[in-house]
């Protein structure tokens, strides 16, 4: 029988990031609980256990700082900062007090979901890794194995950026539906490259020409005029 998702208490005083961040982490199968400042987050924490807190800094009232101070002195549930200031005495303050990674914004997707696995991984916590897929993506020629960040077609690699390589695994995660830019955005770039649709387009432009030169044809990335892109599946 599988085991149950851990369990992560996200907090943010910022919607935006709460729900980037909460909903990336619910794909991945975890069980997320939210908390918009330290206070609540520390009555939560109280209610009930959890596998790993993500936690902003720069909260009101009773700050990131204070709250892993007193989870600490409650129990050993690692913690993951969240921090819009890269300095490395804001690094070296938060894992004096107990915080296990640290985290600036802004942050990917990608990067986000690795630190949460490692420290899941390093304290034993449950793992959703018997509860998820993750066999290699297969649409339009194309193989992606997003475990070994590798994407091939008729056996050759096709040479992709970061970038490039999530917008391609987005669209193969919904081959045959059309994407808008925005949803392509938030899932390729994260919540604070929210700003120029165009990006996406230039960046569709260079992954064509990549598919191009793998053998594969462009037109597979479909143009949606007035909405977004779809992978023909």
């Amino acid at each position: 029988m599988a085991s149950a998702p851990a369990r992560i208490l996200v907090v943010d005083d910022e919607e935006s990031i709460l729900q980037f961040v909460s909903y990336n982490l619910r794909k991945e199968g975890y069980d997320v609980t939210t908390a918009p400042d330290g206070d609540t987050a520390l009555e939560l924490a109280a209610e009930s256990p959890f596998d790993l807190v993500v936690l902003d800094i720069m909260l009101p009232g009773t700050d990131g700082y204070e709250v892993c101070r007193r989870l600490r002195a409650a129990g050993d549930t690692p913690v993951l900062f969240l921090s819009a200031r890269d300095t490395e005495l804001d690094k070296v303050v938060g894992l004096e007090l107990g915080g296990d990674d640290y985290l600036a914004k802004p942050f990917g997707v990608r990067e986000l979901i690795a630190r949460v696995k490692a420290l899941l991984r390093r304290s034993g916590a449950r793992s959703t890794d018997a509860l998820r897929d993750d066999s290699p993506l297969e649409a339009a020629g194309i193989v992606l194995d997003e475990a070994a960040h590798t994407a091939r077609s008729g056996g050759a690699d096709i040479d992709l950026t970061p970038r490039e390589f999530e917008l391609l695994a987005c669209l193969m995660r919904h081959a045959g539906r059309v994407l808008s830019r925005e949803f392509l955005l938030t899932e390729a770039w994260g919540w604070q490259y929210l700003v120029d649709t165009k990006t996406v387009d230039t960046h569709i432009k260079r992954l064509r020409d990549k598919l191009t030169s793998a053998g594969v044809d462009p037109a597979v990335v479909e143009t949606v005029r007035g909405y977004g892109y779809r992978l023909a599946g």
